[in-house]
């Protein structure tokens, strides 16, 4: 009941906090939301599961209690964190503190409704990573919205509210079209199932419980709902080309929010689509693997490409999540123990790289009041702390050896290279095209901190330039320790993550890699 606890917490304490005077709103939020921290840390420290939660694999610290019956079917408060989920878990109880502590200097109005938005969004985002029925992750999935569409919304740029219409109507839509794909693929199965457990789905579909539905074949109701399912979590991700919402969200939305959006929330489409349609249909999956794998490497590459044409620094970062997005792509359709454990590493490992680079570009916008390439230079001699966390950030997206973003990618790299889901080693020629991205990301963001960061001291602006406060750097820091705790002890993670996706590649004879024991083998036994 852990799980629940740290639900109620965050829950509670938005409503504590909406009512609070502003004075005191973002302490007291950032308060509570250390308690979330702690309970995730103690259950990293206490985890002992097994397995894959969805093939009834051991689960930890959730509940499962029978709700209420929705026609024939028996709807589950069912909760519980695998070596998948809790990553991802620990992952937002880190950085939903940093971001409210990085957002005391730019929200200055309505803050207590600022602060219970950023609590009540947490408490979301822990069911989506903890839910084992669908009905109820569902309901935290949509919940998600609510409180990002107010917090673009009300708090953002000029071009506010388009943004945040943009953004609901995108993902909404997109939520519309997977439910449709999973509701189908649940009557498909009939009287196999007498739930939305996804565990119980997933085993029903794993023993062929799929049948015809109005005449149309089982395979052929399976391709439509991986189809729709994919459409649905790929938005949330986004890849190309349904990416467009996510640029005007990022540039509009304060920057603790885009810290929040790039951070956790693009992590719940990749989460979806490893837990839905890479768990649950391994078949299908496998028979669209040259399409999957394209669509990523397009995202990789088109994202970079994106992202050297812009000018606006928030733009840059948020064409890059895009890229990077496009990599985690790659090594869930590569079926192998370190494409689809480096896949979600990755997801953990670009949270924190991307939160980290959106509040170094946050800090510079505060100080500056411009996020313009042009408008700046030389800040490195006025804002020594910043510039150095902006530049550690940039060389972890790079992919720079002993940081997060180089374990992530390897484990991929590595993964997709030995994969066999596509004949005459498909997947290591599309991988390949795809790597070149590293070499498009290193030329916009070298140029970007030249141009920003070195050489004479200029700003556009007429305000004072000088260091931010502790508040603002300290979460800069906090971040920049982690990632490079991340890079060079990859199996903080890595190996939890790696007994949870096992299970799926038994069900699909493991992808044509030899599983390895141990993490060490690969490193050098650095931890």
């Amino acid at each position: 009941m852990l799980i629940e606890a740290l639900i109620g917490v965050c829950l509670l304490g938005a409503m504590l906090t909406f009512v609070a005077p502003d004075r005191v709103a973002g302490k007291l939020a950032a308060g509570i939301s250390l308690v979330p921290l702690v309970g995730s840390l103690f259950m990293y420290a206490t985890f002992e599961a097994s397995g894959n939660a969805l093939f009834g694999g051991e689960t930890m610290f959730g509940m499962n209690l029978a709700w209420f019956e929705l026609a024939s079917y028996q709807l589950s408060y069912h909760t519980g964190l695998d070596g998948i989920s809790l990553p991802l878990f620990v992952l937002s109880t880190v950085l939903v503190p940093l971001a409210i502590l990085s957002a005391w200097t730019p929200i200055q109005e309505r803050q207590s409704q600022f602060y219970g938005l950023v609590l009540f969004m947490e408490a979301s985002l822990l069911g989506v990573f903890s839910a084992l029925d669908f009905f109820l992750w569902f309901v935290f999935w949509e919940a998600v919205l609510i409180p990002m569409y107010f917090l673009i919304g009300v708090w953002g740029g000029p071009r506010r509210k388009y943004a945040a219409i943009k953004f609901f109507v995108y993902t909404n839509v997109a939520s519309l079209v997977m439910f449709i794909g999973f509701a189908t693929l649940v009557f498909a199965l009939g009287d196999s199932v007498g739930s939305f457990g996804l565990p119980e789905v997933t085993q029903a579909i794993a023993d062929g419980g799929l049948g015809s539905v109005a005449g149309v074949p089982g395979e052929t109701i399976a391709l439509v709902s991986f189809v729709l399912m994919f459409i649905g979590f790929a938005v949330k991700v986004p890849v190309v080309p349904l990416h467009t919402w996510l640029p005007d969200a990022h540039v509009e939305a304060p920057t603790p929010v885009s810290v929040l959006l790039a951070g956790v929330l693009l992590k719940m489409g990749t989460y979806a689509l490893l837990r839905f349609n890479f768990t649950m249909l391994p078949g299908v999956a496998t028979d669209l693997a040259v399409f999957i794998a394209l669509i990523g490497a397009a995202s990789v590459i088109y994202g970079a490409l994106l992202a050297l044409a812009q000018q606006d620094l928030k733009r840059i970062v948020a064409y890059s999540s895009v890229s990077s997005m496009g990599y985690v792509i790659l090594g869930l359709v590569a079926y192998t123990e370190y494409g689809l454990g480096g896949a979600t590493f990755q997801m953990v490992a670009h949270g924190l790289i991307s939160g980290l680079m959106f509040m170094c570009v946050g800090v510079v916008y505060n100080t500056t009041h411009t996020r313009m390439v042009g408008d700046m230079s030389g800040l490195a001699s006025r804002m020594p702390y910043t510039v150095g966390a902006l530049v550690a950030g940039a060389f972890a997206y790079m992919g720079l050896p002993l940081m997060a973003g180089f374990a992530g990618e390897f484990f991929i790299f590595r993964g997709a290279f030995a994969s066999t889901v596509l004949p005459n080693n498909g997947m290591a020629l599309i991988t390949g095209v795809a790597m070149f991205g590293i070499v498009i990301v290193a030329g916009y963001l070298l140029f970007a901190m030249q141009r920003v960061l070195f050489g004479e001291f200029f700003s556009a602006t007429d305000y004072e330039v000088r260091e931010a406060g502790v508040h603002d750097v300290a979460p800069l820091i906090v971040l920049v320790l982690l990632v490079i705790l991340l890079g060079t002890a990859p199996g903080i993670f890595f190996d939890m993550i790696v007994t949870a996706t096992r299970p799926i590649l038994d069900n699909v004879g493991g992808g044509g890699e030899a599983a390895v024991e141990s993490l060490g083998s690969v490193l050098g036994g650095v931890r």
